[in-house]
């Protein structure tokens, strides 16, 4: 299929129409917010600024379609997992052969126009092979939220490093000149690391995010250094060893293999088409001479050399917010060991750590760019990152990554029964009794560390295709406790599925756009309780959130949840790690540089010291969600300023919640299904994505 449907620049239709059809057939297009004549000029080997941009006038019609289309809803259809290596392969093929120009950009077509207001942009710099299909897994996710572009540098040029230093930094000089508060994004996969690094270090007044791909700032240290020397003195008919060596650094087989691979397939339905893809990706590596000759190749490390050096003496001079990616199975560079040099000289740099990936890190199975954004809140459309309106919301392919793959057996474990109450007062065994239109607000329990969450989103995603924005401590978006082998974490996860921190101007405007909130007053102090605090509320006395919620009429609904005790057995609490020297010390250094979330409350209560429980798992049993009736808060604007009044519809929240705690304890004792075993017996005979009974409410 076309992977990246470009249309011809202007000055490629003109030098003929043979070379035209093939860059129609693959998709290479100049900029589509670039005039004919920045395409023509940066064809004719000019670097210059691309020209002013004209607005287009648009019809009353597009524009209302606009407006209604606008916008991305939960679990749309990114369009990740469509596209292969093999698409890869046929895209860098066509778009290789030279055409005699010099580098420049191109936005591939199935990016499409971005389906947000203000996207910012991204610009793609590619790696070793310069063809700028690197990101191909990727164009139809990160063209949703950006405006994509990416450089293309023709097989035959031979722009030295500060030429394409030079075109990278025009480009960006001249979209800040157009739109100085939107922030320009700069994914660099390996060489492109080296000239991402070197524009931000010369740039430090234009808001740049670099993402940096096993950047090739560490090609000095290169395990193919050896070899280089013998590269360069090989005579040219010894070209078929070429294809060999670019194999080895292309990255692990397998994972590029498994991209597209569904995960629910049995064993060997999935080693099949796991040997079916190997089987037709291998050929193609005889073709790599083509998208990268022997010459080429020579230059291109020469490159790499260069760029390496010019971006090591600037590492100090570079202010932009830097997100690495690095590779723990990297042949080609010691991505492992630059993670930790970048991590220390870098003033604002995060890392992520794929410690089973390979160099090619971008073009393997598992990796989806636009999660991992997501995941670190590194997503903004202005100068600042704002958790309410840069929230995107998960996508179809995270859902299913999350929930039908990562947390699928934690959830088939715990086998949860999710009731809700009618306006009625009956107990159903579903969601319906929650509103389909916010505002609503969440109040309950927080269960041990936080187990609960989990299926709690699952199911509102899965039944009411609702977010539920959950207010968190501000600890767990911070990064002064990052590492440089920080890994994919549930914390990451809890960004992606709508969580932000807990603040007041947040709640206010969660209910401004009438979102589903999750609020739980108890905080830390409750989701790190102490032995045989199970099911303890830990409220403070203060009843704000109802105060803000009677000003704009939102429901709420209190709820519980009880199964903890039967999942996970509190070992070593608080308490107990406060009298033990050295760990005592820790948790107040942790707790020192924290941000305080209730230093006005008083006692036991206000005590929301961070700390790390030790937990040992047992023989899980189940857990039991019940959503209250809901409260209508409508028609109630005297709560505001009302404090007494106000405290007591606080109170009868709290002692609803209770009441629901109670009850699920005491109901839970008459569920023939509440052993694992008897679940497991039930899911044998019945299949397991078969509902498990439970008691009857």
């Amino acid at each position: 299929m076309p992977v990246a449907a470009l249309h011809p620049l202007p000055a490629i239709v003109g030098a003929g129409r043979r070379r035209a059809r093939r860059h129609r057939r693959f998709g290479l297009r100049a900029s589509s917010l670039e005039s004919p004549s920045v395409a023509s000029t940066a064809l004719d080997g000019v670097a210059g600024p691309p020209v002013e941009r004209k607005e287009k006038v648009k019809d009353d019609a597009a524009a209302a379609e606009k407006e209604e289309n606008k916008g991305l809803h939960a679990l749309y259809d990114d369009g990740f997992g469509g596209v292969t290596v093999k698409d890869y392969f046929a895209a860098a093929k066509a778009v290789s052969r030279d055409d005699g120009g010099p580098p420049r950009w191109f936005c591939p077509v199935e990016c499409g126009r971005p389906a947000v207001d203000g996207a910012p942009l991204l610009l793609f710099l590619p790696g070793t092979d310069g063809v700028g299909m690197g990101l191909i897994l990727h164009h139809k996710s990160l063209g949703k939220v950006f405006e994509v572009r990416c450089l293309h540098i023709p097989v035959n040029d031979r722009t030295p490093f500060e030429g394409l230093l030079q075109t990278v930094e025009n480009t960006i000089k001249h979209e800040h000149d157009l739109s100085p508060n939107r922030p320009i994004y700069l994914v660099g996969d390996s060489f492109g690391g080296c000239l991402a690094v070197a524009v931000a270090a010369r740039n430090p007044q234009i808001d740049l995010l670099l993402i940096l791909v096993n950047p090739a700032t560490s090609f000095a240290k290169t395990p193919l250094q050896p070899i280089l020397p013998l590269l360069e003195s090989m005579p040219s008919e010894f070209h078929v060893t070429v294809p060999y060596l670019l194999s080895f650094v292309m990255g692990d087989p397998l994972k590029m293999a498994s991209v597209s691979i569904e995960n629910n397939l049995s064993p060997p339905e999935t080693l099949q088409k796991l040997s079916d893809s190997l089987t037709s990706m291998l050929p193609l590596l005889s073709e790599l001479p083509d998208i990268i000759p022997r010459d080429t190749l020579l230059w291109k490390l020469k490159l790499l050399k260069t760029g390496a050096a010019y971006a090591n003496s600037r590492l100090h001079a570079v202010q932009a917010e830097v997100l690495l990616l690095a590779s723990g199975s990297d042949n080609l560079l010691p991505s492992r060991d630059e993670a930790d040099r970048l991590f220390k000289a870098l003033k604002n740099c995060r890392v992520r750590y794929f410690k089973d990936n390979g160099h090619t890190l971008l073009l393997e199975d598992g990796v989806n760019l636009l999660s991992v954004i997501k995941g670190v809140n590194m997503y903004r459309r202005g100068r600042q990152r704002d958790f309410v309106t840069d929230y995107l919301p998960p996508t179809l392919s995270e859902f299913k990554k999350t929930f039908d793959e990562d947390h699928k057996l934690f959830h088939l474990a715990l086998s949860p029964v999710m009731m809700s109450t009618l306006k009625n007062g009956k107990i159903v065994r579903s969601l319906s009794g929650i509103p389909d239109k916010g505002p609503v607000l969440f109040v309950g329990y927080h269960a041990l560390m936080g187990i609960e969450l989990s299926p709690l989103y699952e199911e509102f995603l899965r039944e009411k295709k609702k977010i539920v924005r959950g207010l968190a401590h501000p600890l767990l978006f911070g990064t002064k406790f990052e590492s440089s082998r920080q890994e994919l974490s549930r914390l990451d996860t809890v960004s992606m599925y709508g969580g932000l921190p807990v603040t007041p101007i947040n709640m206010y405007r969660l209910f401004e756009r009438n979102e589903f909130v999750l609020l739980y007053p108890g905080g830390v102090r409750e989701a790190l309780h102490r032995k045989n605090e199970e099911y303890k509320l830990f409220w403070p006395d203060q009843p704000e959130f109802v105060r803000m919620a009677a000003r704009f009429g939102v429901t709420v609904i209190p709820f519980g949840c009880v199964g903890e005790d039967d999942v996970l057995e509190l070992v070593v609490d608080y308490n107990d790690q406060k009298n033990i020297p050295g760990l005592r010390e820790w948790i107040e250094s942790v707790n020192k540089e924290t941000d305080r979330v209730r230093d006005s409350v008083k006692g036991e209560d206000g005590n929301q010291d961070m700390h790390l429980p030790a937990v040992l798992p047992k023989v899980p049993g189940r857990f039991y969600y019940l959503f209250g009736k809901p409260i209508e808060m409508k028609g109630m604007n005297n709560l505001v300023r009302d404090r007494k009044s106000a405290n007591e519809v606080y109170l009868r929240i709290k002692s609803e919640v209770e009441e629901i705690m109670s009850y699920l304890k005491r109901k839970r004792e008459e569920d023939p299904y509440r052993s694992i075993a008897q679940r497991a017996l039930y899911q044998a005979t019945w299949g397991v994505s078969a509902q498990v009974p439970t008691f009857e409410p």
